[in-house]
Parts: C-alpha cells; structure tokens; sequence
C-alpha cells in the first residue's frame, strides 16, 4: 500500500500547482494522508485495490466523484465517503471551487481481519464486516457530517506537535468504533446527481460568472436550460456550496477587488462592472463581504 500512495504523491507533486499530500503510518494497514488539492480537475489513476478502504473527508472546499452508473456525488466541509480503491482507480475527481482540502484513511481489509489493532481485537469490526456494511456494487456509501463525526475528525487537526501521532491513532480507532456501531438512515446519505444536470448546472455557472455584470433570475435560468427550478437550486447548492444568490456575490466581490487592484477605474464604473447600479449598495457589500471599504482596500494593497 505504501508504494502505491507514493506514487499517488509523486503524481500531485508532478502538478505543480499546490497540490500535496502528506502520508502518516498509524497501525499495520492503515494509513493516513492529509490532501490539499488545487485545481478543477484532478485524475490520479492507481492499481484497482479492492481489498484497500479508503474513507475520505472534506474538511475545506469541495469535492465530486463521479460513480460507477455515471452519477457524481460531492463532498462539502464535514461530509465524508467510503469506498474500496478499486471503484476509483481511473476516476476524475471534480473540484467545483478550485480547491479541496481533507483527510484520507487507507485501511488495508485484509490486514484489518488477520491483524488488527489491538483495541479492535473483539469488535467484530474486520474488513469483511466493513465490505459487507458499506461496499455494496456500485455504491459510493457518502454522508453528510454530525456533531459526532465532526468531534472525531476534528481530533486529526490542530494537536500540539508532540501529541499529534497519538491523537491520529486514536482518532483513527474512534472513526472505525463509530463506524462498526451506528446503524445509518437513508437521511444521513448524501445525494447523488445524474451527469445531465450535473453539466447543465456547470454551464449555468459558466454563465454567472462571466456575466457578473447581469442578473438572471432562477425562472429565466431555469426556462433557458429546460430544468425544474426546485431541481436547479438543489443541485446548484450541492455541486457548488451555496446558493445561486450568495455564490453569484462571492464571484461579485472577488472580481471587484481585482479590477480595484488592476484598474484606476472610479468605484462607480467597478460597480457597474460588477452588477451593481447603485454605488451605495455595492460599498455596502464590498464592506460586508471584506470587512473593508472599496476606497480602503485599494489604498492598503497599492502601499502594501
């Protein structure tokens, strides 16, 4: 397993963009990797492992995976998926924002049955009990976060340096404890989204972003595309984090700092530029977006 998540790592280093992963040893047959990942688009094909567990969560940004029967499902902060290395070992992974940042267990079942940790001893937790209870055919088992996933994942960050090794170990053995026990309903599993409107809501975005300077409404997106409005806010929502409105103002203001960095343009035509007929009202949500003026954040990063 080791070699392989090597080679995982040299292919992100070979990007040049950010991206890194970096690789802790816990137990025999466990492994944990921390992921940043900076792009829209990442492939990192590997072997097919069918016996290599992989349990992934999404701590900052977001991520897609597209499935077996073509359908993609995206992790948002806290969310969190299971699934055998073989289901994703020429799959393209979907980053909707740009950038992703998580944590990833790689649990050899094999190893796990024959030799587990110690305090896993006589759980009945085992790699074939972990097969049976979360990889079913096609399934990419995700799920959305709680207050009990998040206090354990939560644990894999922000330790002091020399408490860190112990705190991985332990948290490591809480997630599998969590996991053997909880008995999930159909509520906690995230949705998963056909390719159509995946792409439709992709083509939508396009659109809002390269015309920040227009409003579009949900019903005339949703007549434009041929999408049940309900369907088009839901799916917006999961593939990119939030709604339509906050999205469109967050693309707003960044686009908006750049052209008060990049231009000498008066506040009045940046605000034009960025949607805004009323000065005010832009002023208003520069400041509450960056906690700053138009006129105040010009004049820092000019001197800056």
């Amino acid at each position: 397993m080791t070699h392989s998540l090597e080679q995982i790592e040299q292919k992100l280093s070979l990007l040049h963009n950010g991206s890194q992963m970096d690789t802790f040893h816990l137990y025999h047959g466990i492994e944990l990797s921390y992921l940043i990942l900076k792009s829209d688009k990442i492939t990192l094909p590997h072997d097919a492992m069918c016996h290599i567990l992989e349990i992934n969560y999404c701590k900052a940004g977001r991520m897609g995976w597209k499935m077996n029967n073509g359908n993609t499902v995206y992790l948002g902060p806290g969310n969190y998926s299971l699934h055998t290395m073989d289901v994703c070992a020429h799959s393209v992974m979907t980053l909707p924002n740009g950038y992703y940042e998580g944590l990833t267990l790689f649990i050899n079942l094999d190893v796990l049955s024959k030799d587990p940790p110690e305090l896993l001893a006589d759980t009945g937790i085992t790699g074939e009990f972990l097969v049976r209870k979360f990889c079913k055919s096609g399934i990419l088992p995700s799920f959305a976060g709680n207050a009990q996933t998040e206090s354990i994942f939560s644990g894999f960050y922000e330790q002091p340096e020399s408490f860190r090794s112990p705190y991985r170990k332990l948290k490591a053995l809480e997630l599998l404890l969590y996991l053997g026990k909880c008995n999930f309903t159909v509520n906690e599993h995230l949705a998963d989204y056909q390719a159509d409107q995946v792409e439709i809501i992709r083509n939508i975005h396009e659109q809002l972003t390269r015309h920040v300077d227009q409003h579009f409404t949900i019903e005339s997106l949703a007549k434009q595309y041929l999408i049940n409005p309900t369907t088009l806010k839901t799916v917006f929502k999961a593939v990119y984090g939030n709604s339509i409105a906050a999205h469109t103002r967050e693309h707003r203001m960044e686009q908006a700092a750049k052209l008060l960095l990049e231009t000498n343009d008066s506040i009045s035509r940046i605000a034009q530029a960025v949607g805004y007929g009323n000065q005010s009202k832009f002023t208003a949500a520069f400041k509450e977006y960056f906690q700053v003026l138009p006129t105040e954040y010009r004049k820092h990063h000019h001197q800056a």
